[in-house]
């Protein structure tokens, strides 16, 4: 049975029209003839989309009964016993109640495809896996529901129901999309106009993504390799010198000026070994660049940079292309065309932008491997010494009697000379025995015969075979030293990198492995440390003696398992995999393996020097809990004390009212000295961790009263303004009070007698705010996030207003609790405390 095919409505946000949508084209089908089914659809209490289910089969819904309730769920069996042609199931991300053969709506969804049915179904933006947190991020809102971006990916069809913010605000406020008393709110919160372009702009995005997909699906399928223009794309070549920053800036404006193109940077390495070392830094740096500017890095391998750069260029589809200008002087450019000049004749429908720049990138490429000259100038020699060797001598026959057998020697030695030049060895061997034989038959006596009577003559012809042997043996020994030259420049350029990086003490290890890793053209490298003595000599192979430190690639389990297995000492090892290094190259590689043991060891003594650091804070935390603590400590026990000696030594002398007022002034020092202390302890808690919180359901409309209650008769004008219908929120009701107790009082002090605070609370996204507003000084915007230190106080003018733990310590158990302490400035002059608290139960979404 073929597998049915799926059909997706997206929505940027709720109310978007999806479902609508959904039924609409579901009405089209059924009065074309198919036999359409609703399987589940929510309206969510929708007039016009509840008018729009009549006129469809709905197939009943299946009940389960979860912790005494009662849910209705889709009932996938149902629909597929009924075996409709066409089946409407809402919501794709929605999560069954526990106890459902499935654990997602999608997976019910597969089930009917799996059986033959087409579906048609909705999903909001925010519900997409890769997209969740960056919703939750402009909204504020995570989402608890999510699909995996696959599996509307593969959907074989993906439509966007798509209106303006303004148009679906317009829907809300006249009662389309939530009931009455949500709007006010949704409109202030989830549903502002910022929030809803960026989430409309991210589903625009999310969508062109799928169908680059399924364009590019379609090209490989149809085997479509030239370029089609459906969308720019911006691709810069990179040469790994100074001039790229310049190559990279003028790409990215060009990709602005596309409306938004896609910009990509491309460095194409040789795929021998050292070409990518001499500018690693350049191109680390441009890597950096590209990233920053919105674009991606790329690095391809080829011995021949236009066809790899053409290639590359194709294969992404690029319309755009940006090379740096070439600097070669006319006499280069006579002898190659550049790879500019190269790739622009090769581009076909791609556009290409000469850029001119400052600097000249540098153009010499080390080879490597067994010929020191490339195939294609070796059979170009070959063919000229066939061709070219004879035609000179018949070119010559025609002078046999003007010319001595000498001249003739040379003229053709010339052209040997030439072929090694352009070839090498074996075309100059090769041309060298041709000539040989033609000057023998043609101008030596007896003329026309493979024989020499004349010594003269042969000796000559002889003399002209080695000094054509020993010009391409010259050549040959020139091009192996310029070869060597060039090795041991790329090293020393590598090694001074090296250097200066240690000297720096830059590089992190994950980038130099993959800096290793691109130089010599590696597809893993790996930095193994020995975690237990192996097993007898196999040790090395033994992924059980070794622990993976770090790696770029995919990691390798021991250091016997790869091609290149490189001690660094007794405990590290580095693994490089992809090909076997020469022994040059292998002495390169063991610097590289030198310094990533010594960043290794600087990132691990950085870390220490972090530890010793909070060691250090927290040392400093003590002494200036001691100076600050000295005064706060003495003067209550100081009054304490006077007031229970006095009473004790003399207490016959005082009235019952002077007695009163002395036992008050004992208790009240006693009390604050308790708090302190609470504080104290709480604060040296919450600084080593060990500060447990047991959160619970929690009203606050109860919570707020009761520490109004403990604050007092000072607490007596506050006005309270919290509802009794927000939902609970999760809190330990110790250190909730406790939060409260600290940011009122804290509020009063700062308060005009004729002004007292005011508490208000109300819901923002998954939290409730309850938000402590006062008409007092207020704070500094760059003095609010200070406030929050221990042992600060609003300008550190006093000894006598307590060591300053208030506002640290609430923080502190509100981030314990989960929640947040925020200040605000309040408008009109003063200052506002926010705690922010999670709600602790929902009654659900309501959102598609």
């Amino acid at each position: 049975m073929p597998r049915g095919q799926l059909r997706i409505y997206l929505g940027a946000a709720p109310g978007v029209g999806k479902t609508y949508t959904a039924l609409e084209e579901a009405h089209r089908r059924a009065a074309r003839g198919t036999d359409v089914v609703i399987g589940y659809v929510e309206t969510h209490g929708r007039g016009a989309t509840a008018e729009l289910t009549g006129g469809l089969e709905t197939v009943p819904r299946r009940t389960i009964e979860y912790r005494g309730a009662v849910f209705e769920e889709f009932d996938v069996d149902a629909v597929i016993r009924r075996a409709p042609a066409v089946a409407l199931v809402d919501e794709l991300a929605h999560s069954n109640v526990p106890g459902s053969r499935n654990e997602k709506r999608w997976q019910d969804i597969d089930e009917l495809l799996d059986a033959g049915v087409d579906v048609i179904s909705t999903v909001n933006v925010q519900h997409l896996e890769s997209l969740n947190d960056v919703v939750a991020q402009i909204t504020g809102v995570p989402q608890r529901e999510t699909v995996p971006d696959e599996v509307v990916r593969r959907a074989d069809q993906v439509e966007l129901a798509d209106i303006t913010p303004e148009a679906l605000r317009r829907r809300m406020v006249h009662g389309n999309v939530y009931p009455p008393e949500k709007v006010d709110a949704a409109l202030a919160n989830y549903f502002r106009v910022g929030n809803l372009t960026a989430l409309r702009e991210i589903a625009l995005l999310w969508l062109a993504d799928k169908v680059e997909d399924q364009l590019e699906a379609y090209r490989a399928a149809q085997h479509i390799t030239a370029v089609w223009e459906s969308k720019e794309r911006v691709v810069v070549a990179l040469s790994g010198g100074d001039e790229g920053d310049t190559l990279i800036r003028r790409a990215a404006r060009i990709a602005a000026r596309s409306g938004g193109a896609d910009l990509k940077a491309v460095y194409v390495a040789s795929g021998d070994g050292l070409t990518s070392a001499k500018s690693a830094r350049n191109l680390a740096r441009q890597r950096n660049l590209v990233e920053a500017l919105g674009g991606s890095y790329h690095q391809v391998v080829g011995d021949s940079i236009p066809d790899a750069l053409l290639e590359f260029a194709q294969g992404a589809n690029a319309t755009q292309l940006v090379l740096g200008a070439s600097r070669r002087g006319r006499f280069a450019q006579a002898i190659s065309r550049g790879v500019g000049v190269t790739t622009t004749a090769r581009s076909g429908k791609i556009d290409v932008h000469l850029v001119s720049h400052e600097r000249v990138a540098p153009v010499k490429r080390a080879r490597s491997g067994r010929y020191l000259i490339g195939a294609a100038r070796r059979r170009l020699g070959i063919g000229l010494a066939f061709l070219g060797i004879p035609a000179l001598v018949v070119v010559l026959i025609p002078f046999h009697e003007e010319l001595s057998l000498t001249t003739m020697i040379l003229i053709v030695l010339t052209a040997v000379m030439a072929l090694t030049l352009t070839g090498g060895m074996w075309p100059a061997l090769l041309g060298a025995l041709l000539g040989f034989f033609l000057l023998n038959y043609f101008f030596a006596t007896p003329y026309y015969e493979l024989k020499i009577h004349d010594r003269e003559q042969l000796i000559a012809l002889v003399i002209f075979v080695a000094l054509a042997l020993g010009g391409a043996a010259v050549v040959n020994l020139s091009a192996a030293r310029a070869r060597l030259a060039a090795r041991a420049s790329a090293e020393a350029q590598t090694l001074a990198t090296l250097a200066g990086n240690v000297l720096r003490g830059g590089s992190r290890l994950d980038d130099l492995l993959e800096q290793l890793r691109e130089t010599f053209g590696l597809e893993s490298v790996t930095l193994l440390e020995r975690s237990e003595p192996g097993a007898g000599p196999d040790e090395r192979r033994d992924p059980r003696a070794w622990r993976v430190v770090a790696h770029a690639g995919a990691a390798c389990g021991s250091p016997g398992a790869a091609e290149n297995d490189l001690p660094i000492d007794d405990e590290l090892a580095m693994a490089l995999r992809g090909h076997t290094l020469e022994a040059a190259d292998r002495r390169i590689a063991q610097a590289f393996a030198m310094h990533a043991a010594a960043a290794l060891e600087r990132e691990r003594l950085e870390r220490q020097a972090a530890t010793v650091q909070r060691l250090t804070d927290a040392d400093k935390l003590r002494t200036a809990l001691l100076a600050a603590v000295s005064h706060d400590l003495r003067t209550p026990l100081a009054s304490a004390r006077v007031s229970v000696s006095s009473l004790k030594s003399t207490g016959e002398l005082f009235t019952p009212g002077e007695r009163e007022e002395l036992l008050d002034s004992a208790e009240q020092s006693l009390a604050r000295l308790t708090g302190l202390v609470d504080n104290l302890l709480d604060m040296s808690r919450l600084q080593a961790g060990v500060l447990g919180a047991d959160p619970v359901p929690i009203a606050l409309d109860e919570a707020v009263p009761w520490a109004l209650d403990e604050i007092g008769e000072p607490a007596a004008d506050v006005r309270l303004d919290v509802a009794p219908d927000l939902p609970e929120v999760l809190a330990d009701p110790g250190l909730l009070q406790r939060i409260l107790v600290n940011v009122i009082a804290n509020s009063l002090r700062f308060s005009p007698e004729d002004v007292p605070p005011r508490v208000t609370a109300g819901i923002h996204g998954p939290a409730v705010e309850l938000r402590v507003v006062d008409r007092g000084p207020g704070v500094p915007d760059e003095d609010r996030e200070i406030m929050f230190r221990p042992f600060q106080r609003l300008g550190d003018r006093d000894n006598t207003t307590g060591v300053g733990l208030g506002l640290a310590l609430s923080r502190g158990l509100a981030e314990a609790m989960g929640g947040t302490l925020t200040a605000e400035a309040t408008p009109g002059g003063g200052l506002t405390m926010v705690l922010a608290l999670r709600i602790a139960a929902s009654d659900g979404e309501g959102a598609e």
